[in-house]
């Protein structure tokens, strides 16, 4: 099921949020591999999130806080060689670029050590990348922290505090990984552990001399010279030769004494410029594949979701990206039937943007011993209402719109997309197993004095939970309709139809299932659950809308809608505006934007339009016309 996308966006922030907090001020929760995703996936949906604007968590309390002497951004990310070779294409084209300077990705946790005139006077954690915990006397307990250097020196140098395999073997093993152990100990009040802790650098800067080191590759031995120890780090002349380099390196890490997961190219030239933004040009991390692990699957349980029925696989216990997994997400009843799922076969594991990982298909042959082997059984009737399970293949759900399970899973989506924090999840279900609520338009009629007799409530907290669902809201027509919880159809899929010129509700009602399901990504099966959704809920629609309270925003103006049915993608920077900038104005003017070339986009947009990118490539496959920024401009005025 398709997820409404004012939701996912929530979801993300919130999730974004908390493993930030866990990495930066505790233990890391998921791997750094899953953490890009998350973040990735966000930026597409929502790239102006404010949660997106900050690098870091706020730093652990109780630490004295400090100031990074050149800020600690993020990395550009290079997932696959294709992606990598279009940065690596980008750089050298740069009149002073040397060549490419390759360093193993440490997986650990960041620290800056400061120096002034050679003595070592602090050290700071990553924070969110200005200001962060000042640890000295921990980190002045770790291996391959050198208190004293070149006394010409006043800089920080950068490294990653680690914890080898060894130690973690021995007296860590309570821990899912070695960078959960490290990240815990060295934020210890009594610094207890830090003994047990490495430094390993990888760079430095001297803000008040850039001219301080020649390049990147003099940088590196002269860290050595002085004593620390250095990442592994390589010259290298050309991508392909990188390419090559990072398949060898991710094939023997395990035999590598602490954890790497991937690669940092540099341009060999320092361009101080460049490493002062919040996300420097000239270097990329460049990640390793995602990890697959082989399992036997040993059961199937169905999670419930509203009335949603999604399978989960029990696997035998397997470690992947540094945990120990033991349930992965099946997805929907045809992948159980495309791979010819099995209790008792060996099935191959992935670990993505999911809390849990995915099952992706049968390991293969030969893999894990052979077992005995038994269907999988589906779920067939309704465990709250009894009703037989409708199984579209794609989803297996309660088709009872009477369902208590439907009917409170809509009440908890309409409060989440209007917002309404006041009424948490007790107070709803105590209103709903009551039967004072059951329906949207109940809402609006409870009362603060009937409130007030509920557990925990009193007249102050009633009349604060009355006054924010009685606080009038205009809705967009696709929020409106989305909230109503048809099974399948969120936001995203709703903005599609009004998109096309259904823009109000009556429109919308008189929409017929065949003119729906030609649009772009919507299909019969969605079709026909937006129509007989609309005729259901009918009568609920306009009992909410008479309230008062709640209305639709009417539609903008014909003559400003004139990129009405359009879509576009952008890759690559424009020069006169911010990607996010573009796609707000073409929203404006009725269009659509996209984050990947697909069947039916109407233009992709770059600066490059010769250029051999994915983008590019398959754009000219599907006869999409690929655009410049001053063509694109064009089509706005």
């Amino acid at each position: 099921m398709e997820q409404d996308k004012n939701g996912r966006i929530s979801a993300l922030e919130r999730l974004i949020v908390s493993y930030q907090k866990s990495y930066y001020n505790g233990e890391a929760e998921i791997s750094d591999a899953e953490f890009d995703l998350l973040w990735d996936e966000l930026k597409s949906l929502n790239p102006k999130s404010p949660v997106l604007a900050k690098v870091g968590a706020d730093s652990t309390d109780g630490f004295p806080k400090a100031k990074h002497l050149i800020p600690m951004g993020s990395q550009e990310k290079a997932a696959n060689p294709e992606e990598f070779r279009q940065w690596a294409e980008k750089i050298s084209v740069y009149d002073d670029f040397g060549g490419f300077v390759v360093q193993y990705k440490l997986d650990g946790a960041s620290l800056e050590l400061q120096y002034d005139k050679g003595i070592l006077a602090r050290a700071v954690t990553r924070g969110d990348g200005v200001m962060g915990d000042e640890i000295t006397p921990n980190a002045r307990r770790m291996k391959g922290v050198v208190p004293k250097i070149d006394a010409a020196f006043s800089g920080g140098v950068r490294g990653e505090v680690i914890m080898t395999h060894e130690v973690w073997e021995k007296k860590y093993r309570d821990k899912a990984n070695c960078r959960n152990a490290a990240n815990g100990l060295m934020r210890r009040k009594d610094g207890e552990g830090s003994e047990d802790l490495s430094v390993i650098v990888y760079d430095a800067s001297a803000p008040g001399d850039d001219g301080f080191f020649a390049d990147e590759a003099v940088k590196i031995s002269w860290l050595a010279k002085q004593g620390f120890g250095v990442t592994g780090t390589k010259e290298m002349s050309g991508p392909e030769e990188i390419i090559a380099y990072r398949e060898k390196v991710a094939a023997g890490r395990d035999r590598l004494p602490f954890d790497i997961d991937g690669l940092v190219i540099k341009d060999k030239t320092i361009d101080m410029a460049d490493l002062r933004r919040a996300r420097p040009e000239r270097q990329i991390a460049f990640k390793f594949e995602l990890e697959t692990a082989f399992s036997i699957l040993r059961t199937v349980e169905w999670s419930e979701s509203g009335t949603t029925y999604t399978p989960i696989g029990i696997i035998d216990p397997v470690r992947l990206a540094g945990t120990t997994v033991q349930r992965a997400n099946l997805n929907n009843p045809d992948m159980i039937r495309a791979m010819g799922l099995k209790i008792g076969k060996a099935v191959s594991v992935v670990k993505r943007g999911e809390i849990i990982p995915k099952i992706e298909g049968l390991a293969p042959a030969g893999a894990l011993p052979e077992e005995s082997e038994t269907e999988i059984t589906f779920p067939e009737n309704c465990g709250t209402c009894g009703a037989a399970l409708k199984d579209e293949g794609t989803r297996l759900f309660c088709p009872n719109g009477e369902c208590p399970k439907k009917l409170h899973h809509r009440l908890e989506k309409w409060i989440d997309v209007l917002d309404i924090r006041e009424l948490g999840d007790k107070l709803l279900r105590q209103l709903f197993d009551k039967k004072r609520v059951m329906n949207i338009s109940d809402l609006y009629t409870l009362t603060a004095e009937e409130l007030a007799e509920y557990d925990r409530m009193g007249k102050q907290s009633a009349e604060k939970v009355i006054r924010h669902i009685r606080t009038p809201r205009e809705m967009s027509l696709a929020g409106f309709v989305a909230g109503f919880d048809f099974e399948g159809v969120g936001e995203l899929i709703m903005e599609r139809v009004v998109s096309s010129g259904r823009d109000t509700l009556e429109k919308l009602r008189a929409a017929a299932a065949p003119d729906l399901a030609a649009l772009w990504g919507i299909g019969d099966i969605t079709a026909e659950t937006i129509v007989q959704g609309l005729k259901d809920a009918k009568e609920e629609m306009d009992r909410v809308l008479s309230s008062g309270v709640i209305s639709i925003a009417p539609p903008p103006p014909e003559e400003t809608q004139k990129l009405r049915g359009l879509s576009f993608c952008f890759t690559g920077e424009l020069k006169t505006m911010k990607r996010s900038a573009a796609e707000e104005k073409i929203k404006a003017l009725g269009a659509s934007a996209k984050s990947s070339v697909v069947k039916g986009l109407s233009y992709l947009v770059t600066n490059d339009t010769e250029s051999g990118s994915a983008k590019n490539k398959k754009a000219r496959e599907l006869g999409i016309p690929i655009i410049n920024e001053e063509q694109f401009l064009a089509l706005l005025a």
